[in-house]
């Protein structure tokens, strides 16, 4: 039994990786959907924010507006902190339950995906952390392509995020994303064959 935890910038193509070992037969652990839960109206996260950011950040079902909410902070790293220091504990504890959850149903291979993994200081709850790398030029053409975000504000987020060099000293596993799909799903298969079936 083996938890991989995949993490990596924005536009590194982390998801990509993370949905080629779920073909491959691992059971997925997604922090970003942990977060919209913890963010759910009425939730301790929730009224925390909301008391620290104020009710515009509210959409009018009540839901945090997290394009907003992320327009606030990425350009305050004060505000991130903040904000980080709300979320991170409450979503780590999330992990933590779903990652037992899956040990106690037999599954055999777990893959956290996370973006904040380092940053958040999660890696206690991993076995193995693979990180994705791609060219920064790279990683913004695509972040570009998908959000419609401008130049800039993709440049502003990549900034606010721990610099690749630093992810990759950490790293048990660093996978390279700079080509095509196919290239990488051999990268991750080869990986797999590797690491994981040759444990038995």
């Amino acid at each position: 039994m083996v938890v991989i935890g995949v993490t990596g910038g924005i536009g590194t193509g982390k998801s990509t990786v993370t949905s080629i070992l779920r073909e491959l037969g691992a059971v997925v652990i997604d922090a970003d959907k942990i977060g919209h839960e913890a963010y759910r109206p009425g939730t301790q996260a929730w009224q925390e924010v909301v008391e620290a950011f104020g009710k515009d950040i509210l959409l009018p079902s009540g839901e945090v507006d997290r394009k907003r909410l992320g327009a606030l902070v990425f350009n305050d790293p004060q505000a991130l902190a903040r904000l980080n220091a709300i979320m991170h504990p409450k979503m780590y504890t999330m992990a933590q339950e779903r990652i037992q959850q899956a040990k106690a149903q037999g599954h055999r291979v777990i893959v956290l995906e996370a973006a904040v993994l380092l940053e958040a200081g999660w890696d206690p709850l991993v076995d193995e952390i693979w990180v994705v790398t791609a060219p920064e030029e790279v990683a913004v053409q695509r972040v570009q392509a998908r959000s419609g975000l401008s130049r800039e504000a993709v440049l502003a987020r990549l900034r606010a995020q721990m610099p690749q060099e630093e992810r990759v000293k950490r790293a048990h596993v660093v996978v390279e994303n700079a080509g095509s799909l196919e290239d990488l799903r051999r990268t991750v298969e080869d990986l797999w064959r590797k690491r994981i079936v040759s444990r038995g």
